[in-house]
Protein backbone atom coordinates (compact mmCIF):
# COMPACT_ATOMS: atom_id res chain seq x y z
CA UNK A 1 0.00 0.00 0.00
CA UNK A 2 3.10 2.15 1.19
CA UNK A 3 4.15 2.18 -2.77
CA UNK A 4 1.04 4.16 -4.15
CA UNK A 5 2.27 6.88 -2.67
CA UNK A 6 5.62 7.14 -4.66
CA UNK A 7 6.07 10.41 -6.90
CA UNK A 8 5.74 7.93 -10.06
CA UNK A 9 2.36 6.18 -9.20
CA UNK A 10 0.75 9.60 -7.95
CA UNK A 11 1.31 11.25 -11.04
CA UNK A 12 0.30 8.09 -13.00
CA UNK A 13 -3.05 8.66 -10.64
CA UNK A 14 -3.28 11.76 -11.85
CA UNK A 15 -3.43 11.06 -15.50
CA UNK A 16 -5.86 7.78 -14.67
CA UNK A 17 -8.46 10.57 -13.13
CA UNK A 18 -7.70 12.61 -15.70
CA UNK A 19 -8.52 10.27 -18.19
CA UNK A 20 -11.68 9.12 -16.93
CA UNK A 21 -12.70 12.40 -16.43
CA UNK A 22 -12.51 12.61 -20.36
CA UNK A 23 -13.66 9.37 -21.27
CA UNK A 24 -16.35 9.52 -18.64
CA UNK A 25 -18.23 12.63 -20.42
CA UNK A 26 -20.19 11.14 -22.64
CA UNK A 27 -21.52 8.65 -19.89
CA UNK A 28 -22.45 11.46 -17.93
CA UNK A 29 -24.65 12.43 -21.12
CA UNK A 30 -26.07 9.26 -21.40
CA UNK A 31 -26.99 8.84 -17.60
CA UNK A 32 -28.52 12.38 -18.07
CA UNK A 33 -30.56 11.08 -20.81
CA UNK A 34 -31.50 8.35 -19.01
CA UNK A 35 -32.59 9.06 -15.57
CA UNK A 36 -35.04 12.05 -16.77
CA UNK A 37 -37.69 8.74 -17.95
CA UNK A 38 -38.21 7.98 -14.38
CA UNK A 39 -40.46 10.30 -11.53
CA UNK A 40 -38.50 13.68 -11.04
CA UNK A 41 -38.32 12.97 -7.94
CA UNK A 42 -36.41 10.23 -8.01
CA UNK A 43 -33.94 11.13 -10.80
CA UNK A 44 -31.26 12.32 -8.23
CA UNK A 45 -31.49 8.96 -6.53
CA UNK A 46 -31.35 6.76 -10.20
CA UNK A 47 -28.23 9.04 -10.69
CA UNK A 48 -26.08 8.51 -7.81
CA UNK A 49 -27.05 4.60 -7.02
CA UNK A 50 -26.46 3.77 -10.45
CA UNK A 51 -22.71 5.83 -10.56
CA UNK A 52 -21.90 4.09 -7.15
CA UNK A 53 -23.15 0.54 -8.52
CA UNK A 54 -21.21 1.22 -11.55
CA UNK A 55 -18.11 2.33 -9.40
CA UNK A 56 -18.03 -0.99 -7.48
CA UNK A 57 -19.09 -3.56 -10.26
CA UNK A 58 -15.81 -1.11 -11.66
CA UNK A 59 -13.26 -2.83 -9.74
CA UNK A 60 -14.65 -5.81 -10.36
CA UNK A 61 -14.32 -5.68 -13.90
CA UNK A 62 -10.96 -4.40 -13.32
CA UNK A 63 -9.83 -7.35 -11.70
CA UNK A 64 -11.15 -9.91 -13.65
CA UNK A 65 -9.49 -7.74 -16.78
CA UNK A 66 -6.49 -7.75 -15.39
CA UNK A 67 -6.94 -11.74 -14.15
CA UNK A 68 -8.33 -12.98 -17.85
CA UNK A 69 -6.85 -10.06 -20.10
CA UNK A 70 -5.85 -12.56 -22.80
CA UNK A 71 -9.38 -14.21 -22.49
CA UNK A 72 -10.99 -11.14 -23.89
CA UNK A 73 -8.39 -10.79 -26.42
CA UNK A 74 -8.25 -14.41 -28.16
CA UNK A 75 -10.99 -14.87 -30.73
CA UNK A 76 -13.68 -17.61 -29.97
CA UNK A 77 -15.76 -17.76 -33.10
CA UNK A 78 -15.23 -16.33 -36.62
CA UNK A 79 -17.34 -15.58 -39.87
CA UNK A 80 -15.63 -15.97 -43.40
CA UNK A 81 -18.09 -14.85 -46.13
CA UNK A 82 -15.23 -13.85 -48.54
CA UNK A 83 -15.63 -10.33 -50.29
CA UNK A 84 -19.32 -9.75 -47.95
CA UNK A 85 -18.95 -10.00 -44.72
CA UNK A 86 -15.88 -11.67 -42.50
CA UNK A 87 -14.37 -10.92 -38.81
CA UNK A 88 -13.26 -12.24 -35.46
CA UNK A 89 -14.74 -12.23 -32.73
CA UNK A 90 -13.66 -11.88 -29.21
CA UNK A 91 -15.26 -10.91 -25.99
CA UNK A 92 -14.24 -7.22 -25.86
CA UNK A 93 -15.39 -6.92 -29.61
CA UNK A 94 -18.36 -8.10 -28.79
CA UNK A 95 -19.53 -5.97 -25.67
CA UNK A 96 -17.70 -2.75 -27.67
CA UNK A 97 -20.44 -3.08 -30.86
CA UNK A 98 -22.94 -4.18 -28.83
CA UNK A 99 -23.10 -1.51 -26.10
CA UNK A 100 -22.08 1.47 -29.27
CA UNK A 101 -25.19 -0.36 -31.10
CA UNK A 102 -26.94 0.17 -28.06
CA UNK A 103 -25.95 4.03 -27.90
CA UNK A 104 -26.48 4.40 -31.40
CA UNK A 105 -30.35 3.23 -30.80
CA UNK A 106 -30.67 5.83 -28.39
CA UNK A 107 -29.37 8.33 -29.68
CA UNK A 108 -31.82 8.15 -32.51
CA UNK A 109 -34.32 7.37 -30.88
CA UNK A 110 -34.41 10.24 -28.48
CA UNK A 111 -34.01 12.53 -31.22
CA UNK A 112 -37.25 11.10 -33.39
CA UNK A 113 -39.02 11.51 -29.96
CA UNK A 114 -37.65 15.03 -30.22
CA UNK A 115 -38.95 15.41 -33.49
CA UNK A 116 -42.23 13.80 -32.98
CA UNK A 117 -45.22 16.19 -33.62
CA UNK A 118 -46.98 14.91 -30.82
CA UNK A 119 -44.14 15.84 -28.32
CA UNK A 120 -43.64 18.86 -29.73
CA UNK A 121 -47.26 19.93 -28.76
CA UNK A 122 -46.80 18.30 -25.84
CA UNK A 123 -49.93 15.82 -26.19
CA UNK A 124 -47.88 12.77 -25.77
CA UNK A 125 -46.33 12.01 -22.68
CA UNK A 126 -43.01 10.41 -22.35
CA UNK A 127 -42.72 7.13 -21.63
CA UNK A 128 -41.73 6.50 -18.08
CA UNK A 129 -39.21 4.13 -16.72
CA UNK A 130 -38.78 2.18 -12.75
CA UNK A 131 -36.18 3.10 -11.07
CA UNK A 132 -34.82 -0.70 -11.01
CA UNK A 133 -35.21 -0.59 -14.76
CA UNK A 134 -32.90 3.01 -15.44
CA UNK A 135 -30.55 2.15 -12.53
CA UNK A 136 -29.91 -1.46 -14.17
CA UNK A 137 -29.27 0.16 -17.99
CA UNK A 138 -26.82 3.27 -16.31
CA UNK A 139 -24.62 0.53 -14.50
CA UNK A 140 -24.58 -1.75 -17.77
CA UNK A 141 -23.87 1.14 -20.11
CA UNK A 142 -21.09 2.87 -17.19
CA UNK A 143 -19.55 -0.65 -17.67
CA UNK A 144 -19.48 -0.54 -21.71
CA UNK A 145 -17.91 2.71 -21.45
CA UNK A 146 -15.20 1.34 -19.08
CA UNK A 147 -13.90 -1.28 -21.08
CA UNK A 148 -11.90 1.50 -22.79
CA UNK A 149 -10.82 3.04 -19.87
CA UNK A 150 -9.39 0.32 -17.91
CA UNK A 151 -7.60 -1.28 -21.37
CA UNK A 152 -6.29 2.54 -21.59
CA UNK A 153 -5.31 2.48 -17.85
CA UNK A 154 -3.61 -0.86 -18.14
CA UNK A 155 -1.55 0.65 -20.85
CA UNK A 156 -0.20 3.23 -18.21
CA UNK A 157 0.13 1.15 -14.89
CA UNK A 158 -0.14 -2.62 -13.95
CA UNK A 159 -0.74 -1.43 -10.00
CA UNK A 160 -4.65 -2.23 -9.23
CA UNK A 161 -4.89 -0.48 -6.62
CA UNK A 162 -3.80 2.89 -8.17
CA UNK A 163 -6.36 1.80 -11.25
CA UNK A 164 -9.00 1.16 -8.16
CA UNK A 165 -8.17 4.85 -6.63
CA UNK A 166 -8.41 6.60 -10.00
CA UNK A 167 -12.04 4.52 -10.61
CA UNK A 168 -13.33 5.30 -6.82
CA UNK A 169 -11.97 9.03 -7.55
CA UNK A 170 -13.17 9.79 -11.19
CA UNK A 171 -16.87 7.87 -9.56
CA UNK A 172 -17.49 10.39 -7.55
CA UNK A 173 -16.57 12.88 -9.42
CA UNK A 174 -19.38 11.26 -11.32
CA UNK A 175 -21.79 11.43 -8.92
CA UNK A 176 -21.02 15.35 -8.33
CA UNK A 177 -20.79 16.29 -11.70
CA UNK A 178 -24.48 13.63 -13.18
CA UNK A 179 -27.24 16.23 -11.10
CA UNK A 180 -24.94 19.61 -12.41
CA UNK A 181 -24.95 18.58 -16.46
CA UNK A 182 -28.85 16.64 -15.89
CA UNK A 183 -29.82 20.20 -14.58
CA UNK A 184 -28.14 22.24 -17.39
CA UNK A 185 -29.52 20.20 -19.49
CA UNK A 186 -33.29 20.80 -18.09
CA UNK A 187 -32.63 24.11 -17.99
CA UNK A 188 -31.08 24.33 -21.99
CA UNK A 189 -33.63 22.31 -23.51
CA UNK A 190 -31.56 23.79 -26.65
CA UNK A 191 -28.10 21.89 -25.83
CA UNK A 192 -30.08 18.59 -26.09
CA UNK A 193 -30.30 18.24 -29.37
CA UNK A 194 -26.19 18.73 -29.34
CA UNK A 195 -25.74 15.91 -26.28
CA UNK A 196 -28.23 13.51 -28.68
CA UNK A 197 -25.46 14.10 -31.52
CA UNK A 198 -22.16 13.77 -29.50
CA UNK A 199 -23.73 10.34 -27.82
CA UNK A 200 -24.39 9.24 -31.42
CA UNK A 201 -20.76 9.76 -32.68
CA UNK A 202 -19.83 8.29 -29.36
CA UNK A 203 -22.01 5.01 -30.49
CA UNK A 204 -20.14 5.79 -34.34
CA UNK A 205 -16.66 5.39 -32.08
CA UNK A 206 -17.22 2.42 -29.97
CA UNK A 207 -19.19 0.43 -33.26
CA UNK A 208 -16.01 1.46 -35.50
CA UNK A 209 -13.62 0.32 -32.53
CA UNK A 210 -15.09 -3.11 -32.14
CA UNK A 211 -15.58 -3.67 -35.98
CA UNK A 212 -11.31 -3.26 -35.95
CA UNK A 213 -11.13 -5.51 -32.72
CA UNK A 214 -12.98 -7.88 -34.52
CA UNK A 215 -11.16 -7.26 -37.73
CA UNK A 216 -14.09 -6.97 -39.81
CA UNK A 217 -14.39 -6.92 -43.63
CA UNK A 218 -17.36 -5.54 -45.38
CA UNK A 219 -17.50 -6.14 -49.19
CA UNK A 220 -13.18 -6.59 -48.92
CA UNK A 221 -12.75 -3.32 -46.96
CA UNK A 222 -11.57 -3.73 -43.27
CA UNK A 223 -13.49 -1.60 -41.12
CA UNK A 224 -11.21 1.03 -39.35
CA UNK A 225 -11.62 2.37 -35.55
CA UNK A 226 -12.46 6.04 -35.01
CA UNK A 227 -9.08 7.50 -33.72
CA UNK A 228 -9.68 9.84 -30.65
CA UNK A 229 -8.17 12.59 -31.92
CA UNK A 230 -10.88 12.54 -35.04
CA UNK A 231 -13.77 11.76 -32.59
CA UNK A 232 -12.65 15.27 -30.22
CA UNK A 233 -12.25 17.09 -33.22
CA UNK A 234 -15.77 15.96 -34.26
CA UNK A 235 -17.02 17.56 -30.75
CA UNK A 236 -15.45 20.87 -31.53
CA UNK A 237 -17.06 21.11 -34.81
CA UNK A 238 -20.36 20.11 -33.41
CA UNK A 239 -19.85 22.54 -30.49
CA UNK A 240 -18.71 25.31 -32.64
CA UNK A 241 -21.39 24.59 -35.25
CA UNK A 242 -24.48 25.05 -32.37
CA UNK A 243 -22.82 28.50 -30.66
CA UNK A 244 -22.47 30.09 -34.28
CA UNK A 245 -26.14 28.48 -34.99
CA UNK A 246 -27.83 30.01 -31.35
CA UNK A 247 -26.39 33.49 -32.15
CA UNK A 248 -27.41 33.84 -36.13
CA UNK A 249 -30.94 32.76 -34.63
CA UNK A 250 -30.94 35.04 -31.74
CA UNK A 251 -29.55 37.81 -34.57
CA UNK A 252 -32.76 36.83 -36.76
CA UNK A 253 -35.27 36.74 -33.91
CA UNK A 254 -33.14 40.48 -33.28
CA UNK A 255 -33.94 41.20 -36.84
CA UNK A 256 -37.53 40.32 -37.39
CA UNK A 257 -38.70 41.47 -34.21
CA UNK A 258 -36.93 44.91 -35.48
CA UNK A 259 -38.74 44.57 -38.55
CA UNK A 260 -41.86 44.13 -36.30
CA UNK A 261 -41.87 46.87 -34.98
CA UNK A 262 -41.29 49.30 -37.83
CA UNK A 263 -44.07 47.51 -39.26
CA UNK A 264 -46.41 48.75 -36.80
CA UNK A 265 -45.18 52.32 -37.08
Amino acid sequence: MADLFTIGNLMTLLMLILLQAVLGFDNLLYISIESKRVEEDKQKFVRKTGIALAIILRIVLLIVVVQMIDSFKDPFFEIHLTKIFEGEFNLHALITIAGGGFILYTAVKEINHMLAIEHLEGDQKEEKRSVNHAIFWIVLMNLVFSFDSILSAMALTDNVVVMAVAIIVSGLLMIYLADHVAEFLKKNRMYEVLGLFILFIVGVMLVSEGGHLAHIHLFGYEVHAMTKTTFYFVLVVLVIVDIVQGRYQKKLAAMRKHEADGVKT
